[in-house]
C-alpha cells in the first residue's frame, strides 16, 4: 500500500489538488492526503509511480480523453446514496411540485445521480402520483440522470441492486411493487420505472446546455465538494436550465447564497425547495 509520507509530498499534493479541481470541480481541503493515499495507492503502485507528482505529470500529458484521467476521477468521486434519501424532498416533489407540472411533458434532471437510487426514486414518486391523480401529468415524463463517474453510470444503467443496497431506504412495499427478483441476492428495477430514466456522462463544471430545459432539478449533496465560486457558477447555469417557475432541490446541508435574484425559497414544513424566478 502507498505510504503517504513518502509519495505524497506537500508540493505533490498541492499540484494534484489543483488538477482535480480544474478537471472535475472537486475541491480537496488541506488535510485530505490520507484520502488521496487510500484511493490512489493501488493505481500509483500499478503504474510504478513513487511520487504523486509523477502521476500528475502523466495526467497532464494525457489530456482530457485519457483513460488514466477517467480512472483517477472515478477513484476520487464520492458515491454515497440510498433510496428516497432524506424523505422530505420526495414528499415535496409529490405533494407540492408535481401538481403544478401540467403544462407540458415533465422533465426532471438528477444531477450527480451516482448509482441510480435518486432518479429511480423520483420515477417511483411519479408513478405513485399518476396512480393517485390520473390525467394531471402529460404523457412522456423524462428523467435525465447524470454523473461524472463512468463506472457508477454503468452500474446505474443496469438497474440491478443487491440485497444490501435494496435495504438502504427502501420499504418492503416499494421493493415488492417496483422491483423484480433476479436471484436470491439481486433485484432489478421494473421496466415501467426504469424506462423514464436516461443516464448520461456529465461533468458539472462543463456546459450542460445541451440537456435542454427542465421543470425540476435535483442537485443534492454534491455542491459541498466544490468551491464557493464553482458552486455559484453551477447554480447560475442551472437556473438557466430551468423553465420559468421550475424547482431546484438541494441537499440538507446545502443552501443558496448570493442568488436571491434568481431563486425564491418555498417553505414546505418540513424542508424547503427553491423556485426559479
Amino acid at each position: 500500500m502507498l505510504s503517504s509520507s513518502n509519495a505524497i509530498t506537500p508540493a505533490g499534493y498541492e499540484r494534484f489538488r489543483k488538477y482535480l479541481q480544474k478537471e472535475s470541480g472537486i475541491s480537496l481541503s488541506d488535510n485530505k492526503q490520507y484520502l488521496v493515499a487510500s484511493r490512489l495507492g493501488k493505481i500509483l503502485e500499478r503504474e510504478n509511480y513513487t511520487k504523486l507528482e509523477s502521476l500528475v505529470d502523466a495526467l497532464e500529458r494525457g489530456g482530457r480523453s485519457s483513460k488514466l484521467r477517467e480512472e483517477i476521477i472515478n477513484a476520487m468521486t464520492t458515491n454515497e446514496t440510498l433510496w428516497f434519501r432524506d424523505a422530505h424532498p420526495f414528499k415535496i416533489l409529490k405533494e407540492v411540485v408535481l401538481p403544478q407540472c401540467d403544462k407540458r411533458p415533465l422533465r426532471i434532471w438528477s444531477a450527480a445521480s451516482s448509482t441510480g437510487q435518486e432518479p429511480y426514486s423520483i420515477s417511483m414518486v411519479i408513478d405513485e402520483f399518476k396512480q393517485a391523480r390520473p390525467g394531471v401529468l402529460k404523457p412522456g415524463e423524462k428523467i435525465i440522470a447524470t454523473d461524472i463517474c463512468t463506472n457508477i453510470l454503468k452500474h446505474a444503467k443496469q438497474a440491478e441492486y443487491d440485497s444490501l443496497a435494496i435495504a438502504r431506504g427502501l420499504s418492503p412495499e416499494n421493493q415488492k411493487r417496483y422491483f423484480d427478483k433476479v436471484t436470491d441476492a439481486v433485484w432489478k428495477v421494473k421496466p415501467n420505472v426504469s424506462a423514464r430514466v436516461e443516464f448520461k456522462h456529465l461533468n458539472l463544471i462543463d456546459s450542460f446546455s445541451s440537456l435542454g430545459k427542465f421543470d425540476v432539478i435535483f442537485c443534492r449533496n454534491v455542491l459541498i465538494y466544490f468551491t464557493a465560486e464553482t458552486k455559484l457558477d453551477i447554480l447560475t447555469r442551472m437556473h438557466a436550465s430551468l423553465n420559468p417557475g421550475g424547482y431546484l432541490f438541494l441537499g440538507g446541508s446545502e443552501a443558496l447564497s448570493g442568488l436571491s435574484s434568481l431563486f425564491e425559497i418555498v417553505q414546505c414544513h418540513p424542508g424547503i425547495v427553491y423556485r426559479a424566478k
